[in-house]
């Protein structure tokens, strides 16, 4: 049993790319379905897909690399964790490295990037950060 799943998902991916995998394999839960979708739609992943073979659904990661294979992943980083909790206002969700990195945060309104939750004005539990 993982403490920090989102925590295990990050590092999943962090550790595949390093490793230069094609993919890789996480245990199937909607709160990681939706961050993996946000990391896809932000151009981060190539794709996904969900496989319900066994008993326990898991979510296969499509990994991107650039022209020379390097990761397109370059900091994958936890900021909120179980021990610490890590919540912003809307006004405080300023952009990091000049708007090319990308926060993923959990609000009232689902899980979504900080560019979205600066454009509705509401803030929520910061989960992690990427560029």
């Amino acid at each position: 049993m993982h403490s920090d799943p989102i925590a295990d998902l990050l590092t999943r991916i962090r550790n595949g790319c390093h490793a230069g995998l094609p993919s890789v394999e996480v245990p199937m839960s909607k709160i990681k379905l939706d961050i993996i979708k946000i990391l896809e739609n932000e151009g981060f992943l190539k794709g996904h897909e969900v496989a319900t073979e066994t008993k326990f659904p898991t979510i296969r990661v499509h990994l991107r690399y650039d022209a020379k294979r390097k990761p397109i992943i370059k900091k994958l980083a936890r900021v909120s964790k179980p021990g610490l909790r890590v919540y912003k206002p809307a006004d405080e969700l300023k952009p990091i490295r000049s708007g090319l990195a990308t926060r993923i945060l959990t609000t009232s309104s689902g899980v979504m990037t900080d560019r979205e939750a600066r454009k509705r004005h509401i803030g929520g539990e910061v989960l992690c950060e990427v560029w």
